[in-house]
């Protein structure tokens, strides 16, 4: 009954992303691990559950969210070496590249108001050739992101994963970067995810007269979006702080419901040449290949004096 229910999932999430973007190439083919089809990656990654986590919620994620981790996946899948995972919780991409890579895995989780203390947390699920029920004692840094030097030292690492982390930063993505930069080997690999301001829904809102912006969380300032990025910012962000991009798409992973808002058929003739930065969230895979530039880039901060800002 298990598989039924999550095939049945699946095969719900092809059909909304067919109906709903058939006109444009938001769904890049998932780059799975050899020999491991979606289903069965599927069915794995469902059975994880962190100890105080709803078992419902982590369903949840995992069923809405299960394309957005198999596309980090592909970006990370050939490399090796020694890997910080920022932003570790809930685990499923921790599990996930714990599973089918070579990376050796150092966890953080980036805010909160107790900083610079280690967390631990229980994770159970399923191996995934056995079967076997097991349980992990899953052990991370936390501290705040934004206002704490990392605790780790110069080019500690090969890879540094920031995922769906850099929309929630508060004041200065600069100097967050610059940080990842910091432990980052010569040529090491940074892996950005986030999503796209520019995403079909977003362009279909705006055109109907719909808000686009992130409500206020019960969860405080971090657990909004307070500040969306497009491709073509990623790229100059990253380019400015010395990083060559490798890789870079944007993909649906969600439900788009773009066409409750305004008649995709209708935008495509003005989209068309767009088609693929529309997609719901942002993937790259960049080199840490030269010196950062010292300023702020005058595209995402104003107000400041004007020899720091870079116009």
């Amino acid at each position: 009954m298990k598989n039924v229910k999550s095939l049945h999932a699946i095969a719900e999430n092809i059909k909304y992303h067919l109906n709903s973007t058939k006109s444009f190439p938001l769904n890049p083919k998932l780059p799975l691990p050899e020999g491991v089809s979606e289903s069965e990656l599927f069915n794995f990654l469902e059975t994880i559950l962190v100890s105080d986590a709803p078992s419902r919620e982590m369903a949840d994620y995992c069923r809405q969210d299960f394309r957005r981790f198999v596309y980090t996946y592909g970006l990370v899948r050939e490399l090796s070496g020694n890997c910080l995972e920022l932003g570790a919780n809930p685990y499923f991409t921790t599990i996930l590249l714990q599973t089918f890579t070579s990376l050796k895995l150092t966890l953080a989780n980036y805010f909160g108001s107790n900083h610079a203390h280690k967390l631990v947390q229980e994770v159970g699920y399923k191996d995934f050739k056995s079967e076997k029920q097991l349980s992990v004692k899953l052990e991370s840094n936390h501290f705040n992101i934004e206002e704490d030097i990392f605790p780790y030292d110069n080019e500690q690492f090969d890879v540094v994963l920031f995922c769906e982390i850099i929309e929630h930063l508060l004041m200065d993505p600069i100097r967050v970067l610059k940080e990842i930069k910091r432990i980052l080997k010569p040529n090491g690999v940074l892996i950005l995810t986030t999503p796209n301001v520019s995403r079909l829904e977003n362009v279909a809102k705006m055109v109907a007269g719909v808000n686009i912006y992130d409500p206020y969380s019960g969860y405080g300032p971090y657990g909004r979006h307070n500040r969306e990025y497009n491709k073509h910012e990623i790229y100059l962000l990253l380019d400015y702080l010395g990083f060559s991009i490798d890789a870079m798409f944007s993909a649906d992973v969600h439900e788009n419901n773009a066409n409750n808002y305004s008649s995709i058929s209708n935008l495509e003739p003005l989209l068309k040449r767009r088609e693929h930065d529309l997609g719901q969230y942002i993937f790259v895979r960049a080199s840490n290949s030269r010196e950062a530039q010292n300023k702020k880039p005058a595209f995402l901060y104003r107000s400041y004096p004007p020899n720091e800002l870079e116009l």
